[in-house]
């Protein structure tokens, strides 16, 4: 299916895209007080007296609030509530995380000021028997001080899609470096068709792959930055190097998020997520390929980033251990749902190794090669990288890609509110 939105709906993109591609909530919680609520959306099961709110954002793809409102059904030990939540669900989660009639199960993403705030629960008990059978990225994003938080729901790496014969026709192949990636962009520039779309901005959703394919990420494991190295401000400046190229798609109708660029041959190749694989392969069928964001050089790696939806359970809940195990009966046991979310409405990877590896969709073609890619060259968010972090890497790049400003400098201002930010949280 395409991603296009019905008016009010966020979409997963849309959500990674506004909190920086983690949940902001700790930080909107500072400055949103109020109630929520608990109404019921719908919902089912049993389970005596015991009330489970489950909170959704309201998704874009079709049946998925009727696959939502089916799965909370078929739960026996409880009767689960399902809030579907058009517009702003950031702000409304952040509110009812503070609310003793907020939800008992959600979804986000985890961001250390959750923990701190002691919003959510640990779930080491629920996963501890399969936890090995989690994409390892998926485990790390969820966890802070060695305690898990979150179960992963579905994963969505981005990647470049490329036209095989454009490649053909200019006697190029998939680009393995970034200098070759610029080369390709430039071959395959002509009149009618740029070379590369990475959205309307320049392509700032580079930033963060093209820091990572110089070996560097965005903090240390012991909390320091690790965005300024010599290796990293190269990486930003064959960034701007791509911009200032002339190869690259502006002022598309849609933006990096949505096919439509690549499918009304706008450009050769695009940076976007697996969700848009089906409408792309529907258009161009075989003649679709995908390869990651080539490393930097002979030192570096090719990357993938992948965001995602993980549930959590509130710290309010009055309900901590049957929200627990409604979790883990849903996203831990019920793999025919976790398979029916990933790949019936949408399209993307199943958490569980195993149950990737089995799923029809992605065993052949472009799906498979991307199951591949993120699970050997796959990089997703740190918990500890804050949105106001994730706003001054992007002001940099912003300064870097689009002004040609000197890396080194705008790196460093970045570092200082860095820093102040990791003062603040770990002393």
């Amino acid at each position: 299916m395409t991603p296009t939105q019905p008016a009010g709906a966020w979409s997963r993109r849309t959500f990674l895209r506004r909190t920086g591609g983690l949940a902001a909530l700790g930080a909107f919680a500072a400055a949103c007080g109020g109630n929520s609520g608990r109404p019921a959306s719908g919902g089912g099961g049993g389970g005596g007296n015991t009330v489970l709110s489950q909170w959704y954002h309201q998704y874009g793809e079709t049946g998925t609030k009727e696959a939502a409102l089916k799965y909370a059904k078929a739960y026996d030990k409880a009767a689960v509530n399902v809030q579907w939540t058009p517009g702003d669900y950031a702000s409304k989660l952040a509110s009812g995380l503070l609310s003793d009639k907020g939800p008992d199960v959600f979804e986000s993403q985890l961001n250390i000021a959750m923990v701190q705030s002691k919003q959510v629960v640990a779930l080491d008990d629920i996963i501890s028997d399969v936890k090995d059978d989690f994409n390892a990225n998926d485990i790390t994003t969820n966890t802070v001080d060695g305690k898990l938080y979150g179960i992963r729901m579905i994963d969505d790496p981005q990647l470049i899609y490329y036209r095989k014969s454009l490649l053909d026709k200019a006697g190029l192949k998939p680009p393995t470096t970034i200098d070759e990636l610029i080369a390709a962009a430039k071959a395959l520039t002509n009149k009618n068709m740029k070379g590369l779309f990475a959205g309307n901005d320049g392509g700032l959703a580079l930033g963060r792959p093209a820091l990572y394919s110089a070996g560097g990420t965005c903090l240390t494991q012991d909390h320091k930055p690790n965005f300024a190295g010599e290796r990293a401000l190269k990486a930003y400046s064959k960034l701007h190097e791509l911009y200032a190229s002339k190869a690259m798609l502006l002022g598309a109708p849609t933006d990096w998020t949505d096919p439509g660029a690549f499918i009304n041959e706008l450009a050769a190749m695009q940076w976007i997520g697996l969700w848009a694989m089906p409408a792309i392969l529907k258009k161009f069928g075989d003649d679709v390929g995908v390869m990651p964001y080539p490393k930097l050089d002979a030192q570096g790696k090719d990357v993938v980033y992948s965001g995602g939806w993980t549930q959590f359970v509130s710290a309010k809940s009055k309900n901590v251990e049957a929200a627990k195990k409604f979790v883990r009966w849903l996203w831990i046991d019920k793999t025919d749902f976790q398979e029916d979310w990933s790949l019936s409405y949408g399209f993307h990877i199943p958490p569980r190794k195993s149950l990737a590896a089995r799923a029809k969709k992605l065993q052949t073609g472009p799906a498979a090669e991307a199951v591949k890619l993120a699970s050997d060259n796959g990089f997703t968010d740190d918990p500890a990288w804050t949105p106001k972090m994730a706003s001054a890497f992007g002001d940099m790049l912003t300064n870097v890609i689009k002004k040609g400003a000197d890396p080194a400098g705008e790196a460093a201002k970045a570092e200082k509110t860095t820093n102040a930010e990791l003062d603040r949280l770990f002393g």
